[in-house]
């Protein structure tokens, strides 16, 4: 069982920036492929940006392009969404998910956002953007 751990939620402003990271247990990080999703109040869990194992194409939900950037640091094992320029509508509870086994190489946008393709879930770190 992979343990994920997301970190740098918080209460900002909207128009500013927030930091999260996720660091991961395990010695194979480099084979997972990473994702981020957001869930808000009385709505269903949605990707925000998904990430595979050879980091060659993220791919992001159409209210996260040009906003938000999803990275990995596999010496680190930690993998990273910088969110700029946020909204109050991106106000919601952030996971962190890691596709363990078997994750492929290359990766589709449909893949990457299908929760289904995830093995293990992070607790969730909260983002609140105020108006």
């Amino acid at each position: 069982q992979v343990q994920l751990v997301e970190s740098g939620g918080g209460l900002v402003q909207a128009g500013g920036s927030l930091r999260l990271s996720c660091a991961a247990s395990g010695r194979t990080f480099s084979s997972y492929g990473m994702g981020w999703f957001r869930q808000a109040p009385g709505k269903e869990r949605e990707f925000v940006a998904g990430i595979s194992r050879s980091a060659i194409n993220p791919y992001y939900a159409d209210s996260a392009k040009g906003r938000f950037t999803i990275s990995r640091d596999n010496a680190k094992n930690t993998v990273y969404l910088q969110m700029n320029s946020l909204k109050p509508e991106d106000t919601a509870v952030y996971y962190c998910a890691a596709d363990v086994e078997n994750a492929p190489l290359y990766i589709s946008r449909a893949y990457a956002a299908s929760v289904g393709n995830y093995d293990s879930w992070g607790q969730g770190t909260q983002v609140t953007v105020s108006s």
